[in-house]
């Protein structure tokens, strides 16, 4: 059921939307925001499932047929290119953020002219915020942190962000899941990094973010509840996918002596939890942490 939301005379933002087999995530988004909200949703799945019926009541919306099997960082830098807005919000299908939300991060630039992006902190199902909001350069301490699950009694030591609501965080780079940009500062930074087809793409951001002495902000008092994976891409097909893209990164960035020391770790850490979460009975998870390896080892899926 929509929710009713009262209409603006003006909008200072354009919701931005990357959409893989995701009508049904996206329907359910649209049905608590606002009629005349500007939207644009990429579609990298050719049409398939018709998303571009959904926008048909929406007067500031648009609609971008990507040609598919784009990825997310190339669908993103179309849409946010291709806008008349000054700053771009963008977001998740299954991410729900309400207008409130994304009225704050938006000010937040409007405030501040050396912020490219401010985030809102992602919960799950369970309403805790989810690891991976944000996160650190991976060094070889904090790759072997991460895999000894050190994040959990020290926050801030190893890969990835889970922030406590409330306190003050302050990773290195934010989830686009729902992140406010300023679009002219985002474009001259060259947009999201399209050698990353999903994933790492929101590392290479905020990395290029910080070597241009600019910011970014996490708010951790404003959490947004988020389906953690609504697409229509399998799930050991995105985690293989993950592990190629952590790879890829490293290699970027990294002589190559360190890319081997950070992947082997890694791969042993996961092997680890491959076989414990088989030995507990969770195969769907221990596949999962499978594919992750075979993406570390091997590269991404076949197309």
């Amino acid at each position: 059921m929509s929710v009713e939301q009262p209409k603006r005379s003006t909008w200072q933002y354009e919701l931005v939307l990357v959409s893989y087999h995701s009508r049904e995530q996206l329907e359910e988004l649209f049905a608590t925001l606002p009629l005349d909200m500007p939207v644009v949703v990429i579609d990298n799945a050719k049409g398939a499932d018709r998303v571009d019926e959904l926008l048909a009541e929406r007067p500031n919306s648009r609609y971008l047929d990507s040609g598919g099997g784009k990825g997310f960082a190339k669908a993103a830098n179309m849409g946010i290119r291709s806008s008349r807005y000054d700053y771009i919000v963008l977001g998740n299908p299954d991410s729900r953020p309400t207008v409130d939300v994304i009225d704050v991060l938006v000010d937040d630039l409007i405030a501040d002219p050396e912020l490219v992006t401010s985030a809102a902190t992602m919960k799950g199902h369970d309403d805790r915020p989810e690891l991976g909001n944000g996160g650190w350069e991976p060094t070889p301490r904090r790759v072997l942190l991460h895999v000894l699950g050190a994040h959990k009694v020290a926050p801030t030591s190893a890969l990835f962000a889970r922030p406590t609501p409330g306190r003050p965080m302050n990773p290195e780079w934010l989830t686009g899941a729902c992140m406010a940009v300023r679009r002219a500062a985002f474009l001259d930074l060259g947009g999201f990094d399209e050698t990353f087809f999903v994933y790492n793409e929101d590392m290479a951001l905020g990395r290029a973010i910080r070597e241009a002495g600019l910011r970014q902000k996490l708010h951790t008092d404003l959490l947004v509840p988020h389906g953690a994976g609504g697409s229509g891409a399998g799930k050991t097909w995105m985690l293989q996918m993950r592990g190629a893209s952590m790879v890829r990164y490293l290699r970027k960035h990294n002589a190559p002596a360190r890319v081997n020391v950070m992947r082997s770790m890694l791969v042993a850490g996961y092997a680890g939890r491959t076989v414990l979460s088989r030995a507990r009975g969770r195969k769907a998870v221990a596949d999962e942490h499978a594919a992750y390896i075979k993406g570390l080892l091997v590269g991404p899926p076949a197309p």
